[in-house]
């Protein structure tokens, strides 16, 4: 005891995991900046597209994380996000569906699937990674009935949402002089408040203390009078509602909606929370571990980048190249310099087919042909 009365604050387990990733996170950011200075890494849009690129896994991540500390798991987030966004584009699309409609019903049916898979779990003593694997058949399965092609989103008030940006009063200069300012789209402004959210319901709120409790020992929990089952099936129906808007996220990266779509993200999802300091046997977790390890989910994909992807743009009377940043097999942000007389071409939106080799860039509001040159 302090002459103060103050006593001394031991690091928790949580707060060690924690600051083992964030100081991980620093030395691999650190060495990107000094191997690759020369070649634009230590930008802020750099920065900022680790978050860009992962908005819709880190908020699928947090998900996770709820489950996780209760000693769950779920394995079907990967096949709910294709199913999610291969739904709103059908509906869009082939449908006519309202846009809010659209929205609407895909965050829906990730609630349906926690739901579902929170009964089985919670209430009927079902093994979750059993539940939840007939669940990664189910949503892949009912994806390929939807559509076996791609269906590209092309609804104007979608696009929109998908080409907003906020722009930062920072940025960089190109080899022109021109400043260009870092932004971040919606979609990184979603994930950041969810995981404020969820930091909040699980350190400060009853239900967080519910979960930690049945995660540290589910038969003390039952023992203190903790009604475990309603708690379960609570992780559950909040984690398919995360998986569903996640999968909103990441369709508004990608605007569109196809069988392959997400696939290995269940993967991605788990390792971000494990590594971020979430055990798989349950009670240690929290979404700022998360938070902070989604990011470093994208460093690998950055050195592809630097390793020579690039894809020439072919149009009608000119021709221009650019280099893409990719991320689980998608188009999610350009870097470009001007080569053509097209100085001000503003890069829209990029999309491609998983393992095609062929991209779709959004040019000026013509759509044009890209063929990958890596």
């Amino acid at each position: 005891m302090k002459a103060n009365g103050m006593q001394k604050k031991k690091m928790t387990g949580n707060g060690f995991l924690l600051l083992i990733t964030i100081a991980l996170f620093a030395v691999m950011y650190i060495a990107g900046m000094i191997i690759f200075a020369d070649k634009g890494f230590a930008k802020p849009q750099m920065f900022l597209n680790l978050f860009v690129s992962n908005a819709g896994l880190l908020v699928i991540a947090c998900g996770l994380t709820i489950v996780m500390i209760t000693g769950g798991i779920d394995i079907s987030v990967g096949s709910v996000t294709a199913l999610v966004c291969m739904v709103l584009a059908d509906l869009m699309e082939n449908k006519g569906v309202n846009t809010y409609v659209a929205v609407l019903v895909a965050l829906l049916i990730g609630v349906a699937f926690g739901v579902v898979q929170g009964f089985l779990v919670a209430y009927l003593d079902i093994q979750p990674f059993i539940v939840t694997l007939a669940g990664m058949f189910f949503g892949r399965g009912m994806t390929a009935i939807i559509s076996t092609d791609m269906i590209s989103i092309k609804n104007e008030l979608f696009l929109k949402w998908a080409n907003f940006r906020f722009y930062m009063p920072f940025g960089s200069t190109n080899k022109k002089g021109k400043f260009i300012p870092a932004y971040i789209p919606p979609t990184v402004v979603i994930a950041v408040i969810v995981v404020i959210i969820i930091a909040v319901l699980l350190k400060y709120r009853k239900f967080g203390r519910k979960l930690y409790a049945i995660g540290g020992n589910r038969q003390s929990a039952l023992m203190m009078g903790l009604n475990v089952k309603r708690t379960m099936f609570q992780a559950y129906v909040l984690d398919g509602f995360l998986a569903g808007l996640g999968g909103f996220l990441f369709c508004l990266n990608s605007c569109a909606g196809f069988v392959e779509q997400a696939k290995g993200l269940e993967m991605d999802a788990i390792s971000s929370a494990v590594i971020g300091g979430t055990l798989l046997s349950g009670g240690v977790g929290t979404p700022i571990g998360t938070f902070v390890w989604c990011s470093d989910q994208g460093y690998h994909f950055q050195f592809d980048y630097y390793s020579g992807y690039v894809i020439k743009l072919v149009g009608k009377n000119y021709s221009f190249t650019v280099t893409v940043f990719l991320y689980c097999n998608s188009v999610s942000d350009c870097f470009y310099e001007e080569e053509s007389e097209i100085s001000d071409c503003i890069m829209k939106q990029a999309g491609t087919w998983m393992g095609s080799g062929l991209f779709f860039v959004l040019t000026e509001g013509t759509r044009e042909t890209a063929s990958l040159c890596g």
